[in-house]
């Protein structure tokens, strides 16, 4: 199984990027997808969150800003993000997850992450 998240990189107060995560080895139209942003010497955070279904979920901090979406043809999940300030710096980690038939538990597997950097 592989998550390969792509997109980040530098950008000024108030810019936009797109991030990806390509996902391979998993029936992907299955899983739960998330978003994940984890701050210099911080915890990872949750951001957004798609379902199978396409039912979306914001962390409150990106309500507004940020747009999660997903293209199951192609496997992947997209992370629009408007309106960037510095506190949105940091490393963007995707996860897929679906609970196991039958079983308490989950499969939950997690991409490499991509760097957002917001600064002028």
């Amino acid at each position: 199984v592989q998550l390969q998240a792509s997109g980040g990189g530098l950008v000024q107060p108030g810019g936009s990027l797109t991030l990806s995560c390509a996902v391979t080895g998993i029936t992907f139209s299955a899983y739960v997808m998330h978003w994940y942003h984890q701050s210099p010497g911080r915890k990872r955070e949750w951001v957004a969150v798609i379902n199978a279904y396409g039912i979306k979920n914001y962390d409150d901090s990106v309500k507004g800003r940020f747009t999660i979406s997903r293209d199951n043809a192609q496997n992947t999940v997209y992370l629009q993000m408007n309106s960037l300030t510095p506190e949105d710096t940091g490393v963007y980690f995707c996860q897929a997850k679906r609970k196991i038939p039958g079983r308490d538990g989950f499969y939950e597997y997690w991409g490499q992450g991509t760097l957002v950097t917001v600064s002028s």
